[in-house]
């Protein structure tokens, strides 16, 4: 989770956006790679480019009678992402901010509040992505602050709308959201569920759910520890949701720029040139040549793990993160124990920022996180190349990030 911005303030509507479908015919569909095997290098693929031509290929048929496959029916549109004549976004420079490093800006303050306001008005259409974790919908307090219940809920509604209106047409929201519990009862509470709802739903934002993730964590502490310790009545609460919402059906986006590493058994396919085609118990037809063209990786899943669910089993980057919060290896863990800094409690993940952004953004697009935290998603923006905004209620999360910026890998990434 990055940071934690609180009072809900005023909701400033947005209209409702026109709908960006590309005019293009073709879709560019890539095959994943077939299920024979496991592991991998650790080693991540997601960081090349490629153009929506090499990601053209022959799909798997579906095979039911009387139809025609599915992918026969989907429409064809070509992944967009070109940065010719693109501009830096002028940041808002009222109120001043915190600190500008790398291309971004951390500004202090309530979110709501500061991106409805006039001085943020100039950023209405120009951010490509949001990407945050805010406070989750849990039914009791945290020491980072949060709203609970239908309190909850009308506050995450009022966000939407100025959100949205900061959107570009094409661009993105992901939002990382926990699970939560009814209090003092074993019982998980709907109110996750109906955040995403309240949120999607709210008026003038326009929004759509373009599609699910989950992010698995292992080493996640037991939770709720009343019912999984205390009383061994339920199982470990070991993942959260990451939804991706748009105004338009299609957004920017481009698997191709998020590719997972073949496993061993598909670069063996690759180098046989043959394998067991035909039909599937899943009435897929595999063809003869399906899987013999080397695109450089497999189309990523949208399963997250923070560490490998198998034991001996090689993570594959980007799907599996070697980057849980409980890590102590990582630049900014140990500069804020050097310094005798508590780190935020609830920080997101590396991995799972510099994936959507990659995924959804091109180098130079504006990234922004209205609750910044220890500024995970501006520091991956800036790795990237992206510009970046961060907002925070609290300073002292906002000086413990600019700790971030110190890492000497920062170097040898874009800026």
């Amino acid at each position: 989770m990055t940071g934690k911005s609180r009072r809900p303030g005023s909701a400033k509507r947005a209209s409702d956006a026109a709908d960006t479908r590309p005019k293009s015919k073709g879709m560019a569909v890539e095959e994943a790679e077939p299920l024979m095997g496991r592991g991998g290098p650790e080693k991540r693929a997601g960081s090349m480019k490629r153009s929506a031509n090499s990601a053209a290929a022959k799909t798997t048929e579906r095979s039911a009678p009387g139809t025609e496959p599915a992918e026969a029916r989907a429409k064809k549109v070509k992944p967009t992402h070109s940065t010719v004549g693109k501009k830096d976004v002028a940041l808002p420079q009222r109120p001043k901010p915190q600190y500008e490093a790398s291309g971004g800006a951390y500004y202090f303050g309530d979110s709501l509040e500061l991106l409805s306001s006039d001085s943020f008005a100039a950023l209405k259409g120009k951010v490509q992505l949001v990407v945050t974790s805010p406070p989750y919908p849990l039914n009791e307090k945290k020491s980072y602050g949060n709203l609970t219940g239908a309190k909850y809920l009308a506050w995450i509604e009022s966000l939407a709308p100025v959100l949205s209106e900061l959107l570009a047409d094409d661009g993105s929201i992901v939002i990382e959201l926990g699970n939560s519990w009814e209090k003092d009862r074993p019982v998980q509470s709907l109110l996750s569920m109906e955040a995403l709802l309240a949120f999607t739903k709210a008026k003038g934002a326009n929004l759509r759910l373009i599609q699910q993730f989950v992010c698995y964590n292992p080493s996640r502490l037991p939770s709720p520890a009343q019912w999984v310790t205390v009383n061994p009545l339920r199982t470990v609460d070991s993942f959260t949701h990451v939804w991706w919402l748009a105004k338009s059906d299609y957004p920017k986006a481009d698997n191709s720029k998020v590719l997972r590493p073949y496993s061993p058994s598909m670069k063996a396919l690759l180098k046989r040139g043959s394998y067991n085609a035909g039909l599937r118990p899943s009435e897929h037809r595999i063809s003869t040549g399906s899987f013999l063209k080397d695109r450089g990786g497999s189309i990523s899943h949208n399963l997250f793990e923070l560490e490998q669910m198998q034991e001996g089993r090689e993570p594959r980057l980007p799907n599996a993160f070697s980057l849980s919060n409980s890590a102590s290896a990582d630049f900014f863990h140990r500069a804020c124990k050097e310094k005798g800094i508590t780190p935020h409690p609830a920080r997101m993940p590396l991995g799972l920022a510099s994936f959507f952004i990659e995924f959804l953004t091109d180098e130079g697009d504006l990234v922004l996180d209205p609750f910044g935290g220890s500024n995970t998603t501006g520091f991956a923006a800036a790795m990237a190349g992206r510009q970046w905004i961060a907002v925070d209620a609290s300073k002292q999360y906002v000086e413990q990030s600019k700790l971030r910026f110190e890492d000497p890998t920062l170097k040898g990434g874009k800026k």
